[in-house]
């Protein structure tokens, strides 16, 4: 099926895999939203529902026996790229490998919007 991956013995639905790396990149310091999905829905949701994430914020596939993720998002100005962006890895990778139990090959991090402060 076109919405699950299997990988090192198990199937996983790829819902799955963007529910983790949604909630893990909502933590990185920077992040405004993941394609759309905003921080306060992203909060409240976490208590009384699934978060809704577009198919196209968090894409997973397998490479191999690991996974590869990118995951599209919206961030504040005033936050390097570079350095964002290595949070967000380091994040996603952190998170798949606890929850799931399988290593991340990549993450690509598409930067799609900027947020600029309010005068």
């Amino acid at each position: 099926m076109d919405n699950e991956l299997r990988i090192s013995g198990i199937t996983v639905s790829k819902s799955v895999i963007s529910t983790i790396v949604t909630l893990a990149v909502e933590k990185v310091e920077g992040v405004v939203s993941i394609d759309g999905h905003d921080l306060a829905s992203g909060l409240i949701s976490m208590f009384t529902a699934k978060p809704q994430v577009s198919e196209h914020s968090v894409e997973s596939e397998v490479e191999g026996d690991r996974l590869k993720v990118t995951v599209r998002v919206s961030v504040f100005f005033g936050y390097p790229f570079t350095k964002l962006a290595a949070d967000v890895r380091a994040a996603v990778a952190q998170a798949v490998s606890e929850q799931v139990g399988v290593e991340v090959s990549s993450v690509d991090v598409c930067i799609d919007s900027i947020v600029f402060p309010k005068e």
